[in-house]
């Protein structure tokens, strides 16, 4: 602006130059109008221009995802090779204007003030669990999947483990699995009110989740009535769980592959983060270290998990990306499939109880066909059994000529008009012995 008022008040490109302390090239760039401040041009090729259009397909408003965080994506994008910075990404997604802008959650709010709880380190587990929706169609889990995460509010490490259900057996089981990705049991654990922990109108620990509490050893606590923010470390980490990892799990992965994405991402992105503590900034793993955790208790609380299967053709149910044998006889049938934790041993149900098969449990999700000794005769004897019954003890001979019958043929003529309804065809012979032929004489003019 300045060397335009000096221009207007007649002053040179020398003088002003001399006067702004910049070059005479620069200043006659500028009053030409060949540069504009502020912008500067770039010296070499754009490192985003490749992946434009794979942002602009991710952030489209019908196809894509418009909520998609810019770590998600920039995550993807350091996948496929981008070499560029974070913030030379996200100012890239600005100035390409790539991100719509949603009504909705533009006019959104939220609170303005917070509470700063402190948490000495080793104490205080939080522990919520996260519904999620709409999970992959070949996990069969048609009412959603679910999500228990614990987080160390001091160090701020969490981990979580994905479950079928919400009852008692599947919390517990889920409390070790977190416990052992976070490396032992803090002295407290912090629930809300959970059905499953406590009564939800009282707040009192039910007797059967304070079994599990005095195994590992821990002092319950339950957050007061509306009092979300007193366990705002794991209200946190749920949210970070669903925007980064469950917006993004592919229509491909089995459960046992989605685990190991969400554990491996812990790893690789949530345990580098940055906090500041006495005014140094440590990572999260490092401050993971400093918990003062007890191990875990050597056996599992002994908890009974049940699930409802449907028994396939060939005799067989599955559990865990596995998949177990049952007596022939039962295929189309629901099943409990029961494990009691600590223990090795897998049980097939009826509905009335009675146990119809008992398998060495394998390791899950490794895709493996457990079958008890002559499953396979037992079921070639079944099948033979049924087709001797039905006669001949085979199939019906598929290669034998079986030309139309009378009454097909019939029908068939008179769908195409050669039936007993078409004009009838004389022979030629009756036609002959009712008009005899007689021989034309010739016309008087014909040559002979």
């Amino acid at each position: 602006m300045e060397a335009q008022a000096l221009r207007k008040r007649g002053w040179s490109i020398s003088a002003i130059a001399r006067h702004l302390g910049r070059s005479r090239p620069t200043i006659r760039a500028y009053l030409n109008g060949e540069r504009v401040s502020g912008q500067r041009r770039r010296s070499g090729p754009d490192p985003f221009e490749p992946y434009a259009e794979y942002c602009r397909l991710r952030l489209d408003a019908d196809t894509g995802d418009p909520h998609v965080w810019g770590t998600t994506l920039f995550d993807e994008l350091v996948g496929l090779g981008y070499a560029g910075g974070y913030s030379t990404f996200t100012r890239a997604l600005r100035a390409r204007g790539l991100r719509p802008v949603c009504e909705r959650c533009a006019h959104a709010g939220g609170p303005v003030e917070y509470v700063r709880i402190d948490h000495p380190p080793g104490v205080e587990t939080q522990w919520d669990r996260l519904e999620l929706p709409d999970p992959p169609a070949r996990w069969g889990w048609d009412k959603g999947a679910h999500l228990l995460v614990g987080t160390l509010p001091y160090s701020g490490i969490w981990r979580g483990v994905l479950t079928e259900s919400e009852d008692q057996p599947h919390l517990i089981e889920a409390l070790r699995g977190v416990g052992e990705r976070l490396g032992g049991v803090s002295a407290e654990w912090r629930f809300d009110r959970m059905a499953t922990v406590c009564d939800p109108g009282s707040g009192e620990v039910s007797a059967s989740f304070a079994a599990v509490a005095k195994h590992y050893g821990v002092i319950v606590r339950i957050c007061p009535s509306r009092r979300g923010w007193r366990k705002g470390s794991v209200e946190k980490a749920n949210h970070v769980a669903a925007q980064r990892w469950w917006r993004t799990v592919g229509e491909e992965l089995s459960p046992g592959r989605a685990q190991g994405t969400l554990d491996e991402w812990c790893r690789r992105r949530g345990d580098i983060r940055i906090r500041k503590i006495d005014g140094c900034k440590v990572s999260v793993a490092e401050l993971a270290r400093r918990e003062p955790l007890r191990p875990l208790p050597a056996q599992a609380f002994p908890a009974v998990l049940e699930v409802e299967r449907l028994v396939s053709p060939q005799a067989l149910v599955s559990f865990r990306g596995n998949f177990y044998s049952v007596p022939p006889g039962h295929a189309g049938e629901v099943m409990l499939v029961r494990h009691r934790l600590g223990t090795g041993v897998l049980e097939v149900v009826t509905a009335g109880g009675a146990v119809l098969a008992a398998h060495a449990r394998a390791v899950d999700h490794a895709g493996v066909v457990i079958e008890a000794a002559g499953h396979v005769a037992a079921l070639e004897a079944k099948v033979l059994a049924a087709r001797a019954r039905l006669g001949g003890g085979g199939p019906c001979p598929h290669k034998t000529r079986r030309p139309l019958s009378p009454a097909a043929q019939a029908e068939a003529d008179r769908l195409r008009g050669t039936g007993a309804t078409a004009a009838p065809v004389a022979d030629f012979a009756t036609y002959a012995a009712a008009r005899p032929l007689t021989p034309r004489s010739p016309a008087p003019d014909a040559r002979p």
